[in-house]
């Protein structure tokens, strides 16, 4: 049997910053964790960045992963200005990884749905009950950033078979 596994996901967001930490050997999940970093949209952006990045730099060193999966950056057409946000929340995150020293791999969200749901078109709703099933727990995982961050974590284990 493979040595244990343990995989942080963030699903990057400027107001709500998901994490899911899951720790298993194979396909099969053991303990799993989640939460979401928070900022407030009364404070100016490089405050914001600096708690999302402190935040998890705590976690990090905390949870201390093998492996951190992070959605990959996207941007609707209709609000370019997100996806230029998006960028930056992800820079924080991602200098977080480095400055502790965890692996870091991006996966879009479309393969992150397909894998675990078999449709890369699949909803919110459809995602967390995939996610739900994977950890075999009863009640739902919330806020969605959260759901999402364990999907993105569930892919980095089952990557590493």
């Amino acid at each position: 049997m493979n040595p244990a596994l343990k995989v942080i996901g963030i699903d990057p967001g400027l107001a709500d910053t998901g994490f899911g930490v899951v720790q298993g050997s194979g396909s099969q999940v053991g303990d799993y964790a989640f939460g979401t970093i928070r900022t407030s949209k009364a404070e100016i952006l490089p405050k914001r960045l600096h708690h999302i990045f402190s935040e998890l730099c705590s976690i990090l060193n905390s949870e201390k992963p093998d492996l951190m999966v992070i959605e990959d950056i996207f941007s609707l057409k209709q609000y370019p200005k997100s996806g230029i946000t998006l960028g930056k929340v992800c820079g924080v995150v991602l200098l977080a990884c480095f400055q502790c020293g965890v692996t870091t791999i991006e996966v879009p969200v479309r393969e992150v749905k397909r894998i675990l749901t078999g449709n890369g078109n699949a909803t919110k709703n459809q995602m967390e009950r995939a996610v739900r099933h994977l950890l075999k727990r009863d009640t739902p995982i919330t806020p969605s950033h959260a759901s999402d961050a364990i999907a993105l974590a569930l892919v980095g284990l089952f990557r590493h078979l």
